[in-house]
């Protein structure tokens, strides 16, 4: 069972990796989604560049020591995507990849939001006052 739950953790955690990615993406459909967005993206570069553990990771760590496994070496993103999905090397490549694409969906959020507001001015009844 602690085997089946590390894997579930490590799904979840990938898709929260997603999420933080791409989620702002989402707000150009569900312009709400934007705020859940925004934690995850916060939460992201704080586990990221500060030295507050993840849960998720802590999460799996849990689990694997149920199995009798020690910790992840070096922690989620060394362990299963550095020199596994990509070179080490290209971190900050990746990084500013990652800061573009963020930037670009909430460029997107914001346009999206701008131009709704202004369709409902446009289709405003006039009000007559007398």
């Amino acid at each position: 069972m602690a085997r089946f739950l590390a894997d579930a953790t490590v799904l979840v955690h990938i898709l929260a990796l997603v999420f933080i990615g791409l989620g702002g993406f989402l707000a150009w459909r569900w312009p709400k989604v934007v705020f859940v967005h925004v934690f995850f993206a916060i939460w992201g570069v704080l586990v990221n560049v500060t030295p507050i553990p993840c849960p998720l990771t802590a999460l799996e760590n849990y689990f694997r020591h149920q199995q009798g496994l020690g910790d992840l070496p070096g922690g989620f993103n060394a362990y299963y995507f550095y020199d596994t999905l990509f070179p080490r090397s290209f971190l900050p490549v990746i990084a500013a990849f990652a800061l573009a694409l963020l930037a670009l969906s909430y460029v997107g959020v914001y346009q999206r939001l701008r131009h709704r507001h202004d369709g409902e001015e446009t289709h405003a009844r006039p009000v007559h006052l007398g």
